[in-house]
């Protein structure tokens, strides 16, 4: 089940895919976009998550970081950011319990036990604030934005 509107974030504490640590707890004072995508590479995973670099010096002036996570290894994760250019964290969760916690799992039909294409905007105080259970991921960087600078 996924943590409700209002609700703390699950806490996580885990590793980049180039081995840098990722804990919730130390972006506390910040927003975080906590974006769940099925697998790296896939044209639309790589559209998502070229909209949000493009996307990211307007998501920190708003105080925001951006967190992509996904079932991948470490290797195809670490591929992935070099082929999209990205200069935000991607998770390898391969045992998937961050996808667990933040209840994601089942995405392209529960097949292949993926995550779900889910995003959590979780607030300053550990809170989620908004969950989109549906994304469009040619768009979703921008709506994105666009709730924080009603938000934030």
């Amino acid at each position: 089940m996924s943590p409700r509107v209002g609700q703390p974030a699950p806490d996580f504490d885990t590793r980049s895919d180039d081995g840098q640590p990722v804990r919730l707890a130390d972006l506390r004072g910040r927003w975080v976009v906590l974006y769940f995508y099925p697998r790296a590479s896939t044209p639309g995973c790589s559209v998502e998550a070229q909209r949000f670099e493009a996307a990211l010096p307007e998501l920190e002036r708003l105080n925001a970081a951006v967190i992509g996570v996904s079932t991948d290894t470490e290797a195809r994760q670490a591929k992935f950011r070099e082929s999209c250019g990205l200069s935000f964290p991607l998770i390898p969760d391969g045992d998937r319990a961050l996808c667990r916690a933040y209840g994601v799992m089942g995405g392209l039909g529960g097949l292949m036990g993926l995550a779900g294409r889910q995003t959590f905007l979780i607030d300053p105080d550990g809170k989620v604030a908004h969950h989109w259970r549906t994304v469009n991921p040619a768009s979703h960087a921008a709506d994105v934005v666009r709730y924080l600078r009603q938000t934030a």
